[in-house]
């Protein structure tokens, strides 16, 4: 991964390569964090935080579900984001904000060992690639299910619990494909490895319920709108696996990915195999919404201000 040159720790902007924690953190053995993965872009009016206020909350829900108490607030949360940014020199990055139980204590019942939290920022690409973005992405149903709610916290984005997306893709990239379709424990599809998924029928645009164990996404939630502002109201309902083939649209999204089509799924062409109308049309709506050039979406645009030089750092 390419590096920058500062991560913010707990209050402090340390260098990339000093940015350190204890063996015996808590987190690092039993995976209690929670963590978002969040994008600025720059766009037509300067880098710009997307939708950073809902990542943010969810970040805090997350970190409550899981009874991590943050110990700072959200707006001193979203600064610290914004100057590390600046710091940085960057304008369009990836933000990977990291709460976690620190060094104090092990065991299951850990709840004095502190909370520690970590900000980094770098320049990250298109996760599944651009010419996924642009042609289509091949996927494959995965043999493991998506975490139950009756297991864990499906609607937390908790650092633990990603062993079963991690599971999915490698089984998936094994295979030879691009992504993972994980089904819920009833058997109806629920989402990629770290995507939500959308699925185009006669017209009419179909997404896993909150019920079938999804993570809300943001993302999805943008999608949601565009949609409906768009004349496609989305329904939200159970898919069954074989519905996914006989689609004439198949749309996964999330921060890392962005918007990006799916043409197979178990090596049957969805639709012609390129990508639809649809899938277009959210695609050009969502670019035009992250970079600014939608006046609609501008409450989705957190704005970051000109980076600092790397002569003159900005103050704290």
């Amino acid at each position: 991964m390419e590096k920058a040159e500062y991560i913010w720790h707990s209050g402090k902007f340390v260098p990339w390569d000093e940015a350190q924690v204890h063996v015996l953190s808590h987190g690092l053995h039993y995976g209690t964090g929670v963590f978002e993965g969040i994008r600025c872009y720059d766009g037509d009016q300067g880098p710009a935080i997307f939708r950073h206020r809902d990542h943010v909350t969810r970040f805090f829900d997350s970190a409550r579900m899981y009874f991590l108490e943050i110990p700072f607030s959200k707006e001193e949360i979203s600064e610290a984001t914004r100057e590390l940014i600046r710091r940085n020199g960057l304008r369009d990055c990836y933000i990977r904000p990291l709460a976690f139980r620190g060094y104090g204590e092990m065991g299951l019942y850990a709840s004095s060992a502190p909370v520690e939290l970590i900000i980094a920022v770098w320049p990250w690409g298109a996760y599944l690639g651009e010419d996924g973005k642009k042609h289509g992405i091949r996927a494959k149903v995965s043999s493991w299910r998506r975490v139950s709610g009756a297991s864990l916290i499906p609607h937390a984005k908790a650092s633990g619990q990603y062993l079963n997306s991690i599971l999915a893709k490698t089984e998936s990239a094994k295979a030879g494909y691009e992504e993972a379709v994980l089904l819920d424990e009833r058997g109806f599809v629920c989402e990629g490895s770290g995507e939500n998924i959308f699925m185009v029928k006669d017209g009419k645009v179909f997404t896993p319920p909150q019920v079938a164990s999804i993570l809300d996404g943001i993302t999805r939630k943008s999608v949601m709108q565009i949609l409906e502002d768009n004349g496609y109201p989305v329904i939200e309902r159970d898919i069954a696996r074989s519905e996914l083939y006989l689609a004439d649209e198949i749309v996964m999204c999330g921060t890392a990915a962005e918007i990006v089509p799916v043409r197979e799924v178990d090596d049957h062409p969805i639709g012609s195999g390129d990508p639809g109308e649809v899938t277009r049309l959210v695609q050009s709506a969502y670019e035009d919404a992250i970079y600014g050039r939608s006046p609609q979406y501008n409450e989705w645009l957190d704005l970051v201000g000109e980076p600092a030089t790397k002569s003159e750092p900005s103050k704290v």
